[in-house]
């Protein structure tokens, strides 16, 4: 799928340079009717366009099974999460070392619209809220599954970074620390 999707991608870009740089500067100074190459250079251009979409969309099927494998809500699990340094009433015994989830979601062009019609009207964007909280479970969820690969009874200073990647589409990085616990001795 990789391979039709690089093929679409490099055929729009040579249909749109000859396009516009050639068929553009050339139909300026003559008047005639379009050359074949020029056609051709707007059939790369379209079919380029069209097999990306279509890979793109074959890809989001395939991943929608594969999605819905992932669950939806927070997984439950053993393992004390915690965004402080310390955990109270235990005692770290072993650092396991850096623990990470990360996820990159977007949201269809469709909720991206009624998002701008909230943006011009006022309130909560709800699309990106949604997305979001989808992207944080995600992003926890797998960070959560490296730590019980490592045998951690807790995950400390966990922290979320977010970053905007393109239009509506964000990255989120969940990370903290694995450690392994012992009750701790309290004296009296």
């Amino acid at each position: 799928m990789k391979f039709f999707r690089t093929i679409g991608s490099l055929a729009f870009v040579i249909g749109l340079f000859i396009a516009i740089f050639v068929g553009g500067i050339w139909q300026v100074y003559t008047s005639v009717e379009i050359p074949l190459w020029l056609k051709i250079a707007i059939y790369f251009l379209l079919g380029g366009i069209l097999l990306v979409l279509l890979t793109v969309a074959l890809e989001q099927k395939k991943g929608k099974a594969q999605e819905e494998e992932l669950p939806t809500d927070e997984i439950k699990t053993r393992i004390l999460l915690q965004n402080s340094a310390e955990v109270p009433g235990s005692e770290i015994t072993k650092n396991l070392g850096l623990v990470k989830g990360h996820t990159i979601y977007a949201i269809w062009i469709g909720k991206d619209l009624s998002a701008i019609v909230r943006l011009v009207l006022g309130g909560e964007l709800i699309e990106y809220t949604d997305m979001m909280g989808k992207a944080r479970i995600v992003a926890s969820n797998r960070m959560i599954a490296q730590a019980e690969e490592l045998g951690a009874d807790a995950i400390i200073n966990i922290r979320f970074v977010t970053t905007s990647v393109i239009g509506s589409a964000a990255e989120l990085l969940a990370y903290g620390t694995a450690v392994k616990l012992s009750k701790s001795k309290t004296k009296v």
